[in-house]
């Protein structure tokens, strides 16, 4: 008998979009109980151990904040606490989504300045350190970076980047964006000298999308004080009426329910070991990936600097005049395998394997074999032996 035109493929949906991200079945079901009330002592202990563990992942003694927001409202908390319309902000280029940090300042009103990277190599450090060596009246009030580019799979070293702030004598401030880096990749916010970082719920901590988060200095926290820029929902100050914050509006409870077993979770591990398994599986998709390329005329890894190549996700760029989509629409519609897209430029141009979060060497063969599988179907050339390549990877 044949199948109906609009039946679903049979199985578990194997997700390895770079965010959202698997979420474990053991956070579900935390989730899944009834509502409480966000005054009560119950909840107000939760509230306050899952506060002591996210700073715990941020590896920060300082200030935290959460909203009912996604990354992006996490972004705009930043913004809108510490700038007033008129002051400048540095934007380090990665990719996508610093163009959209940027945009994002302009809407409000401050003015950006770029530093202009290739989005395949990489930013150069060093031309940081030089604009701010030539800002003499210290009209920079900060420097903006995406530690990992979801977009091109690229990371920055966050320790050069303030490195360099504090060899040009600079008072600006650091902020950086690690949505799709924190519990997946290495991150120190105090040790590195970050002074805001913004996190998302959807990626490395394993949960829905809905809940964001500011990491924040006591060197920020003083220059919010004094900005009068008018801001009332994501307002800092607002939100130290109740410890360990208060939220404006109703608190996100099942969201805290989730987020306190994945923090359970990451602990069980162990932080360096989460790094250590997301470096692994990171490294078997490389192996895929080049072993695809090596004939010369299969997909090849976007990024082209070895030592800022991402841990969390692998940017594929696709052969010249083939296009990415009909390789997803086949992977997704024939095959039940989710992987990401290209963003902005690079829309149809590349598609993105996600590993970071639950994820383990079984899920990550599963996807890598489909990936061929896809391809294969789709037409997409390509040289054999990617998935023994990341066996191999693996197995050593």
């Amino acid at each position: 008998m044949n199948a109906p035109s609009n039946a679903k493929p049979r199985g578990r949906q194997f997700f390895n979009n770079p965010g959202p991200t698997n979420i474990p079945d053991r956070v579900l079901r935390a989730m899944d109980r009834p509502v409480m009330d966000f005054m009560s002592d119950e909840f107000v202990a939760i509230h306050h151990a899952c506060h002591a563990g996210v700073k715990r992942v941020l590896k920060t003694d300082q200030g935290l904040y959460m909203y009912n927001a996604s990354g992006h409202g996490a972004w705009e908390a930043a913004l809108a606490n510490l700038f007033a319309a008129g002051d400048t902000v540095l934007i380090i280029e990665t990719g996508y989504f610093s163009l959209g940090w940027a945009e994002m300042a302009v809407n409000l009103g401050i003015k950006v300045e770029t530093i202009a990277a290739d989005w395949r190599k990489g930013a150069d450090v060093s031309k940081v350190g030089e604009r701010l060596a030539k800002d003499k009246a210290h009209e920079i009030k900060a420097v903006l970076c995406v530690h990992n580019e979801t977009a091109t799979g690229m990371v920055l070293p966050l320790s050069d980047i303030r490195r360099a702030i504090d060899e040009a004598k600079h008072p600006a401030l650091l902020l950086s964006d690690t949505i799709s880096s924190l519990a997946s990749i290495e991150y120190k916010m105090d040790a590195w000298g970050i002074d805001v970082t913004v996190g998302g719920s959807q990626k490395g901590l394993m949960l829905p999308t809905g809940m964001s988060f500011t990491g924040v200095s006591n060197k920020a926290l003083d220059v919010a004080r004094k900005n009068k820029a008018p801001r009332h929902y994501f307002h800092w100050e607002l939100m130290n009426g109740r410890a360990p914050q208060k939220f404006m509006g109703t608190a996100p409870v099942h969201m805290f329910f989730g987020l306190q077993e994945s923090l359970k979770m990451l602990e069980e591990e162990g932080l360096d070991a989460v790094f250590a398994r997301h470096a692994r599986l990171a490294e078997a998709t490389r192996a895929a990936v080049r072993a695809w390329a090596a004939d010369g005329k299969g997909p090849q890894l976007y990024g082209q600097s070895p030592d800022r190549l991402s841990n969390s996700v692998t940017t594929v760029m696709m052969p010249e005049g083939v296009s990415s989509d009909p390789l997803r629409k086949v992977a997704i519609d024939r095959y039940n395998l989710s992987l990401g897209g290209g963003l902005g430029p690079l829309m149809g141009k590349v598609f993105r394997i996600g590993h970071m979060g639950d994820l383990n060497e079984p899920m990550l063969l599963g996807c890598l074999a489909t990936t061929e599988l896809a391809m294969k179907t789709a037409g997409v050339p390509f040289s054999p032996g990617g998935v023994d390549a990341a066996i191999d990877s693996l197995a050593s």
